[in-house]
């Protein structure tokens, strides 16, 4: 007969853990914004740097304005409104993880040739493609039964 002793537990042993503080678990961490406005601050250089370097990035941003006041000149309902500023700002947004994965691939790559490298950057190029594509379709569905009707009086 086992002595109980002898009799293994039938918890699991949990080894004692150790607090691991962020600085340690990213050391090369030192950028990352330690309150909301430097946040707001990080993510406004982005979109800057956006419209300063990428001219498919102010060509979405003027196309935006541009669908936008024209829905509100149009007098469409609020829900188009917010369709239109939602199809629009995910080709912005697009735009923006593109140029950001296009610099890591450069980075990583030390901008010389790899393929795979080019598949990443294809890949990035086809979403914002299509995204670009779909704001098209949208835009054209929302604003042109109201436009045309506008430029009835016209003809």
């Amino acid at each position: 007969m086992p002595t109980p002793s002898s009799v293994p537990d039938s918890t699991p042993v949990t080894p004692p853990t150790k607090r691991v503080t962020e600085s340690s678990e990213r050391p090369q961490a030192f950028l990352v914004a330690h309150n909301l406005v430097a946040s707001f601050i990080y993510a406004w250089q982005g979109i800057y740097y956006g419209l300063r370097t990428q001219r498919n990035f102010r060509i979405h941003t003027l196309a935006t304005l541009l669908v936008i006041t024209l829905g509100l000149l149009l007098h469409l309902p609020r829900i188009d409104i917010a369709v239109l500023g939602l199809t629009c700002g995910a080709v912005m947004a697009l735009e923006l993880i593109n140029t950001a994965l296009e610099a890591v691939v450069d980075l990583t790559v030390n901008q010389s040739f790899h393929e795979l490298a080019k598949i990443a950057k294809d890949c990035a190029a086809g979403a914002v493609f299509v995204a670009a594509l779909t704001a098209i379709l949208v835009g054209l569905c929302l604003l042109a039964p109201p436009l045309w009707t506008a430029l009835q009086i016209y003809f």
